[in-house]
């Protein structure tokens, strides 16, 4: 576990947060949002590059704190939040940022070991971190968690059956969290964005057009028509919904699946109208 120094305090100063999947990306995103704010940020990536480039940009500041965690094991995890526990006795804010891509094919070519990859790390994880944080959340005064669905938690969407399964998983817990920790304070949302501009995309359609054997120009062009705006979204338009939830503005809002994705219409694959 390393430390790092304070950053300017404002919003959330005196809150502390926890970003999972935090080094890098959407992840990297909102922590570096919410150091911004004042809070005090843990966040684990299993990507030890990532984490050295993250831990290289906040050397000295004691404010942000990061630790290499494989967010599918439960063990580690659970090590993790002790620390943290050890550390400052209660957490304000989980994050539940951390997911990857899965497969992208159709159901019956999905590997059984892709299936189960898929959801450890884009579905267990959730409850892992979850389940180990909320005695440090039931001890904050406005504990809150935001996890991260899609858009593809809303609509089905073909080839993807592991992430699909996931994302809308995360949806029903977290508006059964929502009803259970209501009583202690605790909110609990989920945000869908939709396609996130990013090397994660990139490779989503990438393999996309290989399965179905076409231009990765053609596939980019439907991704971009199934939201109302015509455009993919970005990192910063998620941090900035989290930090809304997070925040005192959001401090009546739990239960809700909020999207940020310019409207999606539709998930359809129009390559075959």
């Amino acid at each position: 576990m390393k430390k790092y120094n304070h950053l300017d305090s404002s919003l959330l100063e005196q809150k502390i947060a926890l970003v999972t999947a935090g080094a890098a990306g959407i992840g990297r995103t909102i922590a570096d949002d919410l150091l911004r704010q004042g809070a005090t940020v843990y966040v684990c990536d299993v990507n030890a590059e990532a984490l050295a480039a993250f831990e290289t940009f906040y050397v000295g500041e004691k404010n942000a704190c990061s630790a290499l965690v494989d967010v599918s094991d439960a063990h580690q995890v659970e090590s993790f939040i002790n620390s943290i526990m050890e550390n400052h006795g209660r957490l304000d804010i989980l994050v539940n940022n951390a997911g990857i891509a899965g497969p992208v094919k159709p159901v019956e070519d999905v590997g059984v070991d892709e299936w189960q990859a898929t959801l450890a790390v884009d579905l267990d994880s959730v409850f892992f971190f979850t389940k180990f944080c909320i005695p440090l959340l039931k001890k904050s005064d406005d504990g809150v968690i935001v996890n991260m669905s899609s858009n593809a938690g809303l609509f089905g969407l073909a080839l993807r059956s592991p992430y699909v399964a996931a994302k809308w998983a995360i949806i029903g817990l977290t508006k059964t969290w929502a009803m259970e920790l209501g009583a202690y304070g605790i909110r609990v949302n989920a945000v869908c964005p939709g396609s996130v501009e990013g090397p994660r995309i990139d490779g989503v359609i990438k393999r996309d057009a290989q399965t179905r054997a076409v231009p990765e120009s053609d596939i980019r062009k439907v991704y971009e028509r199934q939201s109302s705006l015509r455009r993919f979204v970005s990192a910063t338009d998620i941090a900035n919904m989290v930090s809304y939830l997070v925040g005192e503005a959001g401090r009546n809002i739990s239960g809700q699946a909020i999207s940020i994705d310019g409207h999606t219409e539709s998930l359809a694959n129009w390559l075959d109208d």
